[in-house]
């Protein structure tokens, strides 16, 4: 499949410049056409055959398998949620905190990688330290001293209002050297760029299959390193989390998999295999050229005191600084070209999402209309 093809197989694009995947993707036929046989043979055929609970086992280990491949893991440290904020919400929920206990964040962070350190800081009297960035990046010996008596370091991959890509190894290797756990949240770079969760080093990765990926809403996932899992007793516990027969004198299973609760909507997991399918099958090293293609013509293409991103390529979001970034939102969805706001370090920015599915023709729409 080619980026031609991705595009043919997209409704949602057939009346529309689409432009806002960092939000959420659109999702392909096929992908939606896999949710639904899945919906319909799990309510009309299963029950009476291979059994729903059964057929359902089989889905998720599917999921679970397609995710641990393009992570560059195993499936035992995968484990199913729902979304990037539900499985950051479920690793720091897990842990044993004491009152005093350091999270450090970057100061970009997303509200999903913000409101579960909030939480702890409101209810468990943990401190949450907060490491201011420049554009996006980090600089690196401000990281070590924040990190030096940390107990867990949270921080996206790549920061969500301008498109800035961190350099994840080595923001790692600082945090552990100091003693401290890494959690990462990489929704805006599975299905964009490559991601190996090894070379990473992290001690658990978390994502969603409905940016990037093009899947579904309802679809999350999170890697957890072996070592890291052990550790870690999820607050909220359900059947899927344990060891078979469930009981009050219960075992958790081991690896990621104790994060799972209970039954779930097959749907979302059957659309985020075929969705990664998807995508492997463009070749995540095409996307990213693509990507890279299109968005050194949008840079090229406004003004340069107007361009609040890197110049360099670093990913598929471009942030834009324009008067009245709310009313040009709205003059560009009236001509059919979607993007969003997002904050900025002076106010609303406009951001703008290129995936391999947009054209040259997008992106000269959009500078048109602008």
């Amino acid at each position: 499949m080619d980026p031609g093809d991705l595009r043919e197989s997209i409704p949602a694009l057939d009346d529309a410049t689409y432009l806002n995947t960092g939000a959420s993707g659109p999702t392909p036929r096929h992908v939606v056409d896999a949710a639904t046989d899945t919906l319909r043979y799990h309510a009309f055929r299963a029950p009476a055959g291979e059994g729903a609970y059964a057929y359902a086992e089989r889905v998720f280990d599917e999921a679970r398998a397609a995710v641990a491949d393009h992570l560059g893991t195993v499936p035992g440290n995968v484990a199913l949620t729902h979304s990037t904020g539900d499985g950051l919400a479920r690793i720091a929920a897990a842990v044993d905190w004491a009152p005093g206990d350091v999270v450090v964040r970057l100061d970009h962070e997303h509200a999903a990688n913000v409101l579960p350190w909030a939480r702890l800081e409101r209810e468990a009297g943990v401190e949450v330290r907060v490491v201011e960035t420049f554009g996006g990046r980090v600089d690196h010996e401000a990281f070590a001293d924040a990190v030096a008596d940390a107990r867990l370091v949270a921080f996206s991959s790549v920061c969500w209002t301008n498109g800035v890509r961190l350099d994840v190894p080595a923001l790692t290797a600082i945090a552990q050297e100091a003693g401290a756990r890494v959690v990462v949240d990489a929704v805006q770079s599975v299905g964009q760029h490559a991601v190996d969760v090894t070379e990473w080093g992290a001690d658990a990765v978390v994502g969603s299959g409905h940016k990037w990926l093009l899947g579904d809403w309802g679809s999350g996932f999170v890697y957890v390193d072996p070592g890291f899992a052990d550790a870690l007793h999820p607050a909220v516990l359900g059947y899927f989390g344990v060891e078979y027969p469930p009981q009050a004198d219960y075992d958790l299973k081991p690896g990621a998999q104790r994060f799972e609760v209970g039954t779930r909507s097959l749907p979302p997991y059957a659309a985020l295999t075929e969705a990664i399918a998807t995508i492997e099958a463009v070749g995540v090293d095409s996307i990213e050229a693509e990507i890279e293609r299109l968005t050194k013509r949008l840079k090229a293409g406004v003004p340069v005191d107007a361009l609040h991103s890197p110049p360099p390529f670093e990913s598929g979001l471009v942030s834009l600084d324009v008067d009245d970034p709310a009313a040009t939102v709205q003059r560009l969805a009236a001509n059919d070209v979607h993007v969003k706001t997002v904050p900025g370090p002076d106010g609303q920015l406009v951001r703008v999402s290129l995936h391999a599915f947009n054209t040259t023709r997008d992106v000269d729409q959009l500078l048109e209309v602008l």
